[in-house]
């Protein structure tokens, strides 16, 4: 996956909108695209979602180690499917998330994931949605309860900024005001 002579990739135009679960990311994903732009979905979800209706282990339950390198390599191959970015375009968290996952559980091998993330670089602004206990909810593929998305937020933003990104926090209010925020934050 990285080998000593893979150069930097910077995507200026791929914006990632993280945070932790249940915080209203896909819902603002989905304004930003009744708006006219373009979304790239979340790739952990979609592998929770295969392994669920395949009966395999690769979920965050059950065999973490393989779900995250999952979530690493359909990360990776996301990032470069939406390279070059020509025009604004969002992610559905980006590969950060995996190293903030890898942290979360305690998984070993940072310094690798970290490598590529410093190899793959998107827009300098990410946008991280808060915890808000108002609208958190669980479903099949969310387990976690409201704490853990409290924590898995303030790893979000450490990870982030860790990386040298510019973090802002989407304020908490109805959907379509947080795509005006965020296409705001763009025009600045």
């Amino acid at each position: 996956m990285c080998r000593g002579n893979d150069v930097n990739v910077v995507n200026p135009n791929l914006y990632i909108i993280s945070g932790g679960p249940g915080s209203g990311k896909t819902t603002v994903l989905q304004e930003l695209e009744r708006l006219g732009y373009s979304c790239v979905p979340e790739v952990a979800r979609a592998i929770i979602q295969e392994q669920m209706q395949s009966g395999g282990t690769a979920v965050p339950w059950a065999d973490r180690e393989t779900y995250t390198q999952l979530m690493l390599e359909r990360s990776i191959q996301s990032f470069l499917g939406h390279t070059p970015a020509l025009t604004p375009t969002f992610s559905d968290r980006g590969i950060p998330d995996t190293l903030c996952y890898m942290r979360l559980v305690g998984l070993t091998g940072l310094e690798t994931i970290r490598t590529v993330c410093e190899r793959y670089r998107y827009a300098r602004i990410v946008f991280l949605a808060p915890p808000w206990q108002e609208i958190y909810t669980t479903d099949t593929e969310r387990k976690q309860d409201f704490a853990e998305a409290v924590r898995t937020f303030g790893l979000m933003r450490e990870v982030y900024e860790e990386l040298r990104y510019q973090v802002v926090e989407l304020p908490k209010l109805p959907s379509i005001s947080r795509a005006r925020f965020i296409l705001s934050e763009l025009e600045e």
